[in-house]
């Protein structure tokens, strides 16, 4: 696969840019098979959610949490420097991105403010070729409270305020460690989550900490020389046991989510309930537990397109984001939903 093949124009007045009024108030495209050799394109609303999933059908959903992930400080020089937390690596350690005029060399102090005149250190440890190794002087969850700030994507133009607080987190959230919000599930509320679970939908939990890496583009044109991030995942046995039974009662597995999805193929993959992946799916990819998937618009030629044309086909969801764009969706992490399940035969 070339990069080319995922690429689109998206006219920038479809980039969401704040959230609606209600979780629920997004609009949602079915792409849905109709059993002969094709799918249709159907606009709705999202709370059709109630009439797309079944009784006995299991919903996925990413619980981890946002964390304040931006720092700003100062080099030992004087220059300005801005801290983004890609993914934490122990209790007082992280990789990071970094931008500043000259990036600080390993073994320097970084000193890191806050608008209360507070500041502390961070020691420069390594490089990987894309992200730094630093170390905190404490733990850096109380650090970031403090000194942090929540790191919106670089599409949304808006410094974040206090809508964003709230808005930019799921409703299910608990497991604070991601840097970006898993935004299929920013859709729910918890009234039609309920309302779910009296239809007699079953829901369960996995967390996969999104790292920054996902809006880091693609560069190279020939996709098997990407080299993906890595991000932290869990899946609970209580979540195993409820994807075993939905399998042997007929239900379908749906993630909530792309991370949802590449944390339970991860678990299909490489047979282990907890630790990093970097798995990179792209079309051709057998996918072995996700039967269905939620999911909002991406970036182009990115890994989550990737994904999304590797579930659905490459030509169906090229089609469907130019129904998207063509029906003036919002497009990316405010932006709406589509709904799609395993169309391996299936056709525009």
């Amino acid at each position: 696969m070339q990069l080319s093949d995922f690429n689109y124009e998206l006219p920038p007045n479809l980039i969401a840019q704040h959230p609606l009024a209600n979780r629920t108030d997004s609009r949602l495209l079915e792409v849905k098979a109709d059993g002969a050799n094709c799918v249709q394109l159907l606009d709705r609303q999202f709370k059709d959610i109630l009439d797309l999933v079944k009784p006995g059908d299991l919903l996925v959903f990413n619980d981890t949490k946002v964390i304040p992930a931006r720092l700003h400080g100062k080099k030992e020089t004087g220059g300005n420097v801005e801290l983004l937390i890609e993914r934490i690596s122990g209790e007082m350690q992280a990789w990071v991105q970094i931008r500043a005029s000259k990036v600080p060399k390993t073994g320097s102090i970084v000193h890191i403010n806050n608008r209360s005149g507070e500041t502390f250190p961070v020691e420069m440890l390594g490089y990987d070729e894309r992200f730094y190794e630093v170390r905190f002087p404490e733990n850096i969850f109380s650090l970031l409270e403090r000194f942090g700030e929540l790191p919106l994507p670089p599409y949304i133009e808006h410094q974040p305020d206090g809508e964003d607080a709230q808005r930019y987190q799921t409703v299910v959230a608990k497991n604070p460690g991601a840097v970006a919000a898993p935004t299929a599930g920013l859709h729910f509320d918890e009234a039609i989550l309920q309302k779910l679970k009296d239809s007699g939908v079953n829901h369960a939990t996995v967390t996969l900490h999104v790292g920054a890496g996902t809006f880091t583009p693609v560069r190279e044109e020939d996709l098997s020389k990407h080299k993906m991030h890595y991000e932290w995942f869990s899946i609970p046995d209580e979540t195993l046991q409820a994807i075993e039974a939905t399998k042997k009662n007929g239900g379908r597995v749906i993630a909530v989510g792309t991370t949802s999805l590449r944390a339970l193929e991860s678990k299909a993959e490489t047979g282990l309930s907890s630790g990093e992946t970097n798995l990179f799916i792209t079309p051709g990819y057998q996918f072995k537990i996700v039967d269905c998937l939620l999911t909002n618009f991406h970036l182009p030629k990115s890994t989550l397109l990737m994904l999304v044309s590797a579930f659905a086909g490459i030509d169906n969801i090229r089609s469907a984001y130019q129904h998207a764009i063509h029906q003036e969706y919002r497009f990316f992490s405010y932006g709406d939903a589509m709904f799609l399940c395993r169309l391996e035969n299936t056709k525009l």
